[in-house]
C-alpha cells in the first residue's frame, strides 16, 4: 500500500489570513493523524506564508512515533530573523523525512524539480548531511528517465516525483505514458518513489496502477475535499485509493 502524508500547509495558509489562531493547526493535524494517515508533511518557507518554525515545533510533539513526519524546503534558501534556515530546522527537529525542493521565496507554490544534468557538489553535500543525521533523504524531481539516473547516482534514498504536469494534463495520453514509463524504470532500478502535487481522488487511481509508490503528498485536493466529506471521510476516500 501507498503511505499517505497529508501536507498541512493550507490549514496554516487559512490560520495565517486572519490574526489569531483559527482554525487551530495542532487540533486538526491531530484529527487528521486519528482519522488514519500515514504521514504529516510541512513545508515552512522564509516568508512565513503559512508553516512558521513555531508551528514545526508544536506539529513535532504531536507526532506519535508510527506517524512519519516529512518536512520539506529548501536547503538554499537564506536564514533570516524569523526563519533560521532549512537544515538548521532538520537538524533540530529531525524529521523521518526530508524533502529537498528547489523553490524561491516568491514562487507562490513548487513547480519544477531539481535540475541534475549537471554536478552539484551542494546538493549532494545536503544528501551526505541527511544521512550524518539518519534522516531519509528525498528531492523533488521532474519525470525524466535521465534526472532519475542522475538522483540514483549522487546517493538520495527517495525520489519525490513532481506531478503537476500529470494533474494538468490528466487527459492526455502522452503523459500518461510518460509517467508510467518514469515509474517502471524507477521500479526497475529499485530506485523508491514519492510522489506529490495536485494529486487527487480524480487523478491517483492511474498512478496506482503505474507501479510501486512509497509516500503520496496531498494537501490542496484533501484539504478541499475535508470542507465537503469532513476529516474522517476524506482520509477513509484516500486510503482506498491508495491500497
Amino acid at each position: 500500500m501507498t503511505n499517505l502524508s497529508i501536507n498541512i500547509n493550507k490549514i496554516a495558509w487559512l490560520r495565517n489570513a486572519r490574526d489569531g489562531d483559527v482554525p487551530n493547526l495542532v487540533d486538526l493535524t491531530n484529527k487528521i493523524i486519528k482519522s488514519g494517515c500515514h504521514g504529516i508533511t510541512v513545508h515552512p518557507r522564509p516568508d512565513l506564508r503559512h508553516i512558521t518554525p513555531k508551528d514545526v515545533s508544536e506539529i513535532k510533539k504531536i507526532i506519535p512515533s508510527n506517524i512519519e513526519f516529512n518536512i520539506e524546503g529548501n536547503p538554499f534558501e537564506q536564514p533570516n530573523e524569523e526563519y533560521p534556515g532549512y537544515m538548521e530546522l532538520i537538524n533540530f527537529y529531525q524529521p523521518d523525512q526530508a524533502t529537498l525542493v528547489p523553490d524561491d521565496t516568491m514562487q507562490k507554490t513548487s513547480d519544477h524539480g531539481f535540475d541534475l544534468s549537471k554536478p552539484n557538489l551542494e546538493l549532494e553535500r545536503v544528501i551526505k548531511t541527511l544521512k550524518s543525521f539518519n534522516i531519509r533523504s528525498s528531492i523533488f524531481i521532474d519525470p525524466d528517465i535521465e534526472q532519475l539516473k542522475r538522483a540514483k547516482d549522487i546517493g538520495v534514498d527517495r525520489v519525490e516525483l513532481y506531478t503537476g504536469p500529470y494533474a494538468a494534463f490528466f487527459n492526455s495520453q502522452s503523459t500518461k505514458d510518460t509517467y508510467r514509463s518514469v515509474i517502471e524504470f524507477a521500479n526497475q532500478e529499485s530506485l523508491d518513489l514519492n510522489a506529490g502535487h495536485d494529486l487527487n481522488l480524480h487523478n491517483l487511481p492511474f498512478l496506482m496502477e503505474c507501479g510501486e509508490i512509497k509516500e503520496v503528498s496531498i494537501g490542496q485536493a484533501y484539504i478541499s475535499d475535508c470542507l465537503i466529506y469532513g476529516i474522517k471521510e476524506t482520509t477513509k476516500k484516500y486510503l482506498e485509493v491508495l491500497k
